[in-house]
């Protein structure tokens, strides 16, 4: 007979794999960015939309996301340490995402044809609204602070896009204790 795994083994898999995405991607497109396209001013990034699927699957654990793609992109773009806080501290007010999330509730922004972009689009300015105010608490002058929300404009409409597509993905973009109950319904329907 076949062990089953728990909800905790199911979830520290899913997790590690989606840490594992995010530092590959960001990776992939930060090295794009300062390799093949050093003198364009705009760049492109998938934290937003990973941390925003995490947070729809597990809730908080997003926040893990958040801070690797902050992490990654400072790494491997030779940031300065204050840039490190700027964008791991920053990137953690998509935390607040949650409350739209909790109060909306998952299953009608997973399967809602707005609220399922509104949503990630909400983390992406949520981490640039934290960038900002983290750079000016920082001494960054206001001025300095526009730079989060305009060079990365282009990351608001590949977050879209994505969005728009994993959320035809069976149970990618979905809480993952619902989708998981959702599954053995369905066998049971078909066993019984």
């Amino acid at each position: 007979m076949e062990r089953k795994r728990t909800l905790g083994e199911y979830r520290a898999i899913d997790l590690t794999m989606f840490a594992i995405m995010t530092c590959v991607f960001e990776f992939l497109v930060t090295r794009a960015a300062h390799t093949w396209f050093p003198q364009e001013l705009y760049t492109v990034s998938t934290a937003a939309i990973l941390t925003a699927i995490v947070y729809m699957r597990w809730g908080a654990w997003g926040a893990v996301n958040a801070v690797l793609s902050g992490l990654v992109y400072c790494l491997f773009s030779e940031a300065a340490g204050e840039q490190y806080i700027i964008y791991c501290v920053g990137n953690l007010f998509s935390l607040l995402s949650l409350v739209f999330l909790f109060k909306v509730g998952k299953e009608r922004v997973r399967t809602g044809q707005f609220l399922s972009l509104i949503f990630p689009f909400l983390v992406q300015l949520l981490m640039h609204g934290g960038r900002a105010l983290t750079a000016l608490l920082l001494g960054e002058p206001p001025a300095g602070v526009a730079g989060f929300f305009l060079l990365d404009s282009l990351s608001y409409l590949f977050t879209l896009v994505i969005a728009w597509i994993v959320k035809r993905l069976d149970g990618v973009y979905e809480d993952q204790k619902h989708y998981l109950l959702r599954l053995q319904a369905k066998e049971e329907k078909k066993g019984g």
